[in-house]
């Protein structure tokens, strides 16, 4: 049989800020799921997560989102995406709604029973250890809400960096703090979300390194925009760039 074959097939759930504002994300994603020994397809009909309308109550709307998306992947082995956010949101969200429902409870259990943050894949389903490669500098490194508390994300991301040759990590004081993003919550609160990303962005300064990354690109793009109205130096970029050896384009938001 051909070696091909035996691959695990992984659907690669794009995101929409990914697909929008960063696709080399999504480059460096299938990178790295093939690297580890998948094959890596990006159905075509699937669309949002569904989270915002799930954070402003709109469960029905939220229901039609999740159906789509448990038909468009339910044919992978796995379902993988680059955001603690948007897998959280597949993985934990997506059962409770429909809990008592005969048909697509049982599917949307075994649907989320597959869901993969990019990482958390790569090292505690694929065994990957070393990436192989290189970013001469220092970064430092923020832990998403969703990422952490939902999914357990913290140590596998810097497993995987500590053996990225020329990277120094300077870790981030209160790491595990929101950086004020929220989805919503910063267009609902932009007072108190700025309020809380300029705490952010001040830790970030003080870790003295070059470059900012984090596993979720909302929050990213929050605190890159901040430091760059900051008029700050310092890059930011999505984790899965680093670990991809892609960081030749342009950070989040542009030079510094």
């Amino acid at each position: 049989m051909d070696a091909t074959m035996a691959r695990p097939r992984v659907g690669l759930f794009v995101t929409c800020l990914v697909d929008l504002f960063r696709p080399v994300v999504g480059f460096a994603a299938v990178k790295l799921i093939e690297d580890s020994g998948c094959t890596v397809e990006v159905p075509m009909a699937q669309t949002c997560c569904g989270q915002p309308a799930y954070n402003s109550g709109d469960r029905l709307d939220t229901r039609r989102i999740a159906e789509n998306t448990i038909r468009a992947f339910e044919d992978y082995d796995y379902v993988v995406a680059p955001s603690g956010s948007c897998a959280g949101m597949l993985k934990k969200h997506y059962p409770g709604l429909f809990k008592g429902d005969p048909r697509w409870e049982t599917r949307a259990a075994a649907f989320a029973a597959k869901v993969h943050e990019l990482v958390t894949f790569l090292t505690d389903v694929r065994g990957v250890t070393d990436t192989g490669a290189d970013h001469h500098g220092s970064v430092t490194y923020h832990d998403s809400c969703s990422g952490l508390r939902e999914l357990g994300i913290r140590d596998q991301p810097r497993a995987l960096l500590a053996k990225v040759d020329g990277l120094t990590l300077n870790e981030l004081q209160d790491a595990d703090v929101c950086c004020g993003f929220g989805g919503t919550f910063c267009v609902k609160y932009s007072d108190i979300s700025n309020a809380i990303v300029s705490q952010k962005t001040e830790k970030i300064a003080a870790s003295g390194a070059g470059t900012l990354l984090a596993g979720d690109l909302g929050c990213l793009m929050n605190m890159a925009g901040k430091l760059k109205r900051q008029g700050s130096a310092v890059e930011s970029r999505h984790v899965a760039e680093v670990l991809a050896g892609m960081t030749d384009g342009p950070p989040i938001g542009g030079a510094g």
